[in-house]
């Protein structure tokens, strides 16, 4: 992972806290948080799961998409949320992700269509609708120059995403 004066900068970085049996933290250049089971599993509860963080990135692309397309457009969306529910096909199937998309503001029905069908367009809807390809490394020191040297622009596809 690149790292500037003990700063990450790039990607995510993820570890033991030791204080749980399934508690980690997780470290990216913008912040910290906790990610865990739910006490009933055997975890603290002290966090979101890895599932909900799945959601949270599709949820989070969606309204930040969905925000910019308004916004080029001058439309009066005044608030977007997004709930996102995940069920498990099982090991060997295909997961199943439920968003439900709730936007406010004075919009035409052609508007809230239009709306709908970039959210259909968000980065990381197209990277689950995809796949993706995984790549695996046993390292015993972090790589200096990280493991890919090419950084993806999650606000560049956004971008992207809205154009006509």
């Amino acid at each position: 992972m690149p790292v500037q004066g003990g700063i990450l900068t790039e990607g995510v970085e993820v570890r033991e806290t030791g204080g749980g049996r399934y508690q980690v933290e997780v470290r990216a250049a913008s912040g910290r948080f906790f990610a865990d089971e739910p006490e009933a599993v055997g975890g603290l509860g002290s966090g979101p799961t890895p599932y909900d963080l799945l959601g949270s990135a599709l949820g989070a692309c969606t309204v930040m998409t969905i925000r910019l397309y308004a916004e080029r457009k001058g439309w009066p969306l005044e608030a977007v949320t997004v709930r996102v529910l995940h069920r498990s096909g099982g090991l060997q199937a295909k997961d199943r992700f439920a968003r439900e998309i709730v936007l406010e503001g004075e919009l035409a029905p052609e508007q809230r269509r239009r709306l709908l069908e970039i959210a259909e367009r968000c980065p990381v809807h197209e990277t689950l609708e995809r796949g993706s390809d995984v790549i695996t490394i046993l390292a015993d020191l972090p790589l200096p120059e990280g493991i890919d040297p090419r950084p993806i622009e999650h606000a560049n596809d956004m971008a992207q995403a809205c154009e006509e």
